[in-house]
This record gives structure tokens, sequence and C-alpha cells, in this order.
């Protein structure tokens, strides 16, 4: 009799329990609260949150004051939740190159690298590559450019209209990126070469804002949610308008992140460590995303829930979005499952065609293997505020969006909790 009543009483503490988390989701997460937060970061006084721009500043400080507020703690040991680094930008680069002791033309020769002074050989360590005629160029740059060894690349003179295309991968990097050297040349395995290189930069300092919620038994095990808080600033008027709002994107994927720390940090329950990250520098080349990614052992984040455009409805209206890469690992269905019962549903990308999984602030850490997507319900094939003036509040949907919100915070609970470990992404097919 006694274990009867035992039962009894669990069963009866549980729906206490879910009845509690139920009515603390709605009381954090819901329209009145979203819409307030949308509506600040997406203002006109945010003047589009351009990078290097003051809107963009405010709109960080706004941010950091939401995570204190949630109760998050700085990520860095520093006790700020900026997380700094270096954006560099070449503003003048001299070539002297050599192959087999005759001379280089400089227009030959594109130089990446974070050195001021650069004197390389066959003798300096650097890994040698060649790119010879009649091969598949793109094919073989592609993975060159996601190595963080230093590259020497000899690329065959067939390819010189595709040569200068590479100049873009050196217009602007990270301070700790990784050197790489690209020569057109006839001769692409060079007994011997010299390649002196000597630069002066411009430092352009960016910021992400990072904030965490210490796990409670699994404190060195990560879980990631994140957006990009950046967008296009002001421009080109249309109808009058220049300023570009980014509303949607990517405001309403931020203002997911702050709603999910509140959230967590009121549920207070979180195994894991939560990791809440608002990225910089996503519109010039998800700079943020990749120098957050550089700070984390790969094996030790078990998720990533990256959120990019959830304002609009999806091609399959209310009460849906879409997940990147759902058949990279198991972590949809996993999200799914923690979602019977609810009216929402999380469907594979539509739109594969489009490559979206390495296109988003996801791609760094999916490329090491981790359970890393991005959720989002825009129709990429159709998107009329898209990269426009016209993306403001107004043309959202705000109800649905918190919506899909709720639905995350509710489809992650079993990996927030340990209970689930998504499966890893398979790193030796990227594509």
């Amino acid at each position: 009799m006694r274990y009867t009543k035992n039962v009894f009483l669990i069963i009866a503490l549980f729906f206490v329990y879910e009845s509690n988390a139920q009515g603390l989701l709605d009381k954090v997460i819901n329209e009145k609260a979203v819409t307030n937060i949308e509506n600040i970061l997406a203002a006109d006084d945010m003047q589009g949150r351009r990078v290097f721009t003051p809107g963009v500043e405010k709109a960080a400080n706004f941010i950091i004051n939401e995570f204190k507020q949630a109760g998050l703690k700085p990520f860095d040991n520093n006790g700020s939740y900026r997380q700094n680094f270096m954006l560099l930008k070449p503003d003048q680069v001299t070539v002297n190159a050599s192959i087999n002791g005759m001379q280089i033309p400089q227009n030959n020769c594109i130089v990446r690298s974070p050195e001021k002074m650069l004197t390389i050989n066959e003798h300096s360590g650097y890994h040698l590559t060649s790119i010879a005629a009649g091969t598949d160029f793109f094919s073989h740059i592609a993975p060159l450019l996601q190595s963080h060894e230093n590259q020497v690349v000899f690329v065959d003179t067939s390819f010189a209209k595709n040569f200068q295309r590479l100049s873009y991968f050196s217009r602007q990097f990270l301070q700790n990126s990784a050197s790489f050297i690209f020569v057109l040349t006839s001769q692409t395995n060079p007994q011997s070469f010299e390649i002196k290189a000597q630069q002066s930069f411009k430092e352009m300092p960016l910021s992400n804002i990072v904030g965490i919620l210490p796990g409670k038994s699994l404190p060195n095990e990560y879980v990631i949610f994140s957006g990009h808080y950046d967008h296009l600033g002001i421009g080109k008027p249309v109808n009058g308008d220049s300023i570009y709002n980014g509303a949607n994107d990517d405001a309403a994927g931020t203002t997911a992140v702050i709603m999910l720390a509140k959230y967590y940090a009121a549920l207070h329950n979180n195994a894991r460590t939560l990791v809440f990250a608002a990225f910089t520098a996503e519109e010039i080349g998800e700079y943020g995303s990749a120098y957050f990614s550089e700070q984390f052992n790969p094996e030790k984040v078990k998720a990533m829930f990256n959120i990019e455009m959830i304002g609009t409805e999806s091609k399959w209206g209310t009460n849906s979005a879409y997940i990147t890469g759902y058949d990279k690992t198991n972590m949809g269905e996993i999200m799914q499952k923690n979602l019977k019962g609810t009216p929402f549903t999380f469907y594979p990308d539509p739109y594969t065609e489009q490559n979206l999984f390495y296109r988003s602030d996801n791609a760094t850490l999916a490329k090491k293997g981790v359970p890393a997507h991005t959720i989002s319900t825009s129709k990429m094939d159709n998107e009329p505020n898209y990269h426009k003036p016209s993306d403001e509040v107004s043309t959202l949907n705000l109800q649905n969006m918190t919506a899909i919100i709720k639905a995350i915070a509710l489809s992650a609970q079993s990996i927030v909790n340990g209970k689930d470990t998504p499966s890893r992404v398979d790193t030796t097919q990227l594509r």
C-alpha cells in the first residue's frame, strides 16, 4: 500500500512540475515580451545595426543589459559579455616572389596572412598544394580555405580567369587566421621558391555578445543558442526609406536568443552549460561565429541551435519551421519527439539546393562535427522583404514568432537536461 501511495505521489508531483513548467514558459515567453524586444532591436534609431557603426554598438549594449537582467554570467573570465576580436583589412601589400629562381609578377600572387612581414620558402613548414591543369579548380579551393594550416597553393596558369576571384578571401580576415599564399604559375611542383610579403593593416574591432548559464551536473558539456545581431545599416533609399532595419534578419533570431536565455535562467535546472550568443559580422562573412567557434573544443559542444529569420510564416504556414541539415544528425528527430502532443512541427529544410546548412552561423561548428543546425521559417524562394528597407516589424507575425520560440524551448529540453545527445555531423562528407 505504501508503494502504491508513493507511485501516486510521484505521478502527482510530475504533473505539478509539468504544469509549473508550462506556466513559466507562458509567463516568460509571451507575445508582449517578444514584441517589446523585437521593436527595440529593429527600431530606426539602431540605424540598421551595420558593423562598425554607432547603431550596432547600441544594439550590443541593449543585448548585454538583457543578458544581465536574465542572470547570465559573462562567458570570459574578464567579466565582460563582449567577446572581442579583430578583423584585419590589408591597406597595402607588396609581394616579391620567385619560383626555381625565376621572378613571378606581383599580380600572380595573392596573400592572406595576419603577418606584417612574411618570408617563406620550401623549408618554412607551410603545407604545399598544387592545382594542376585539367582538375576541378573550385573543388580543390573549398577544402583548402577550411583548413587551419598555413598554405602555399600553386595554381596552374590555365586557371588565370578564376585566379583573381581568390582575392575575395584576402579582402579582410580574422586576426588569428592561417596564412594563405596563392601563386599563379606554370610550375605547380617547384623545386624551390621564395615569397616575401610586406603588409600594413587596418585593424577593425568587433564584438560578439555572449552569456552563459553554468550546468548543474554536466558543466563541461555545452548547448549553444545563437543568432546574429548585425544587419546592413543605412543604404540606398527604396520608396524614401534608407534604413535597413533587419527586423526578420536577424533581430528575430536575436530576440529568440534573449527570450530563451530568460526562460532557461528562470527554469534554473539545466544540466549542461547553456551558451547564449549574439554574433556580429554575419552579413559581411560570418566572422563573428567563426571566431566564436574557435573558442570551444568541438567535442564538448553537444548541440547548437542557431536561429535565423523566424519572423514570417514558413511555407507550411503557422506553427512550423524548418531545420537546415536535418539529415546530417538526429537532432531534428529529438526536437520533434519533445513536441509530441503540441501543434508544432519542425520540418527538414526544403531548400537543400541552396546549401543553407553551410551558409549560416552554425556552419563553422558543423564542419567540426557538432550537431549545429539553423532554425528558420524564411521562404528562400519568396521572401519579399529580405535585405530591403521594408524588413520592418510591421511585416512580421509576432504571435507565430512567439510560438516558434516556445517550440525551440520545449524541443531543446531533453538536450539541455542531458537526457538526449544528438548524433554528430559526418565530417568526411562536408557537402
